[in-house]
C-alpha cells in the first residue's frame, strides 16, 4: 500500500490498474478555479459542495490531482485509466482527494 501524507492533502487510489498518489497543490488548485470560472477558493468550494460534477469535472480534478502529485500524465491519458467501481469510482476518488484538501478527518 503506498504512504501518502493525508495532512499535506494526499491521497492515493488506484487509476489504470495502479496506486497512485493524487495531490492538490496550489497550482492545482489554481488550475481548478480557471476551468470552472471561479473567482476564489470560496467559490471553489461552493461550486465542489454543490454535488453537481460532470464526467468531464471529475476528469479534470482527477488530472489536477495526479499532476499535483507529480505525474505526468496528459487529459487524454487519464480520460483512458479505469477505476473500480466504474462511475462510482471515479465520484469516490474526487469525494476522497476533496476531503483531503479542503478539510476533515476523513
Amino acid at each position: 500500500m503506498m504512504l501518502v501524507n493525508r495532512k499535506r492533502g494526499e491521497i492515493a487510489a488506484e487509476l489504470g490498474g495502479k496506486e497512485r498518489a493524487l495531490c492538490l497543490t496550489l497550482g492545482a488548485l489554481a488550475e481548478l478555479e480557471a476551468h470552472f470560472g471561479a473567482e476564489d477558493l470560496t467559490a471553489l468550494t461552493q461550486r465542489f459542495a454543490s454535488g453537481k460534477l460532470s464526467a468531464d469535472d471529475l476528469l479534470t480534478i482527477i488530472h489536477a490531482g495526479l499532476k499535483g502529485a507529480g505525474h505526468t500524465f496528459t487529459r487524454e491519458e487519464v480520460a483512458e485509466m479505469q477505476a473500480e467501481g466504474g462511475a462510482a469510482g471515479y465520484a469516490r476518488i474526487v469525494s476522497e482527494l476533496l476531503q483531503a484538501t479542503f478539510g476533515g478527518d476523513g
